[in-house]
């Protein structure tokens, strides 16, 4: 199995680290011929125009669309902004994920928090009934899901933080800030 971290910006480096203890091969994606012979991907935590703007400017929006088809893609922070169909203004978005994401729903970085979550896919997928601390930087929220997309988890006013359609996978959180492997454990077994 291998693994892609897209690094254009953002803490793609973290990503690669967390793979690496999961002994997962990894690469960095920053070009649409990086994406040949991957398994999967990571759109990480960053700035969500950025990241778009660049992904125009390397040619990796179509790529990236047509690798999302077929494969595992897990979207933190802004790659869950990235990966969705619309956040109500105009950025590049891949449109992978029939949801509906609010950028900076949590307010600025200054409000940035931690809490746990429960995540009762997580607890199947690895056996273990412990919380998930999860970390919120300058977060979006999940506003809606459509479709055959489904709730992952929330926190305790109710809004969505974390959400899969398939092989899709999207958090408002960061899973690589952690030492808390168990999310891209979770990732890697809906990898074909």
């Amino acid at each position: 199995m291998k693994i892609g971290v897209l690094a254009l910006q953002g803490d793609f480096a973290e990503h690669i680290a967390m793979l690496k203890r999961l002994k997962v091969e990894t690469a960095a994606v920053r070009l649409p011929e990086h994406l040949n012979g991957l398994d999967g991907l990571i759109i990480p935590g960053g700035e969500s125009t950025t990241i778009g703007k660049l992904a125009v400017a390397y040619n990796l929006m179509e790529p990236l669309k047509q690798f999302g088809q077929r494969h595992a893609i897990l979207g933190t922070c802004a790659g869950a902004i990235f990966i969705s169909k619309d956040i109500g203004r105009d950025q590049p978005l891949l449109g992978l994920m029939d949801i509906k994401v609010q950028r900076n729903a949590f307010g600025r970085q200054i409000d940035s928090f931690e809490t746990d979550l429960d995540i009762p896919e997580l607890k199947q997928a690895t056996g273990s009934d412990a919380p998930y601390h999860a970390v919120f930087i300058r977060a979006p929220i999940i506003e809606s899901v459509g479709g055959d997309a489904k709730i992952l988890a929330s926190v305790p006013d109710g809004r969505i933080v974390a959400a899969q359609q398939g092989h899709l996978l999207a958090t408002s959180f960061h899973p690589e800030l952690t030492n808390d492997t168990r999310f891209h454990e979770y990732f890697l077994t809906l990898v074909d």
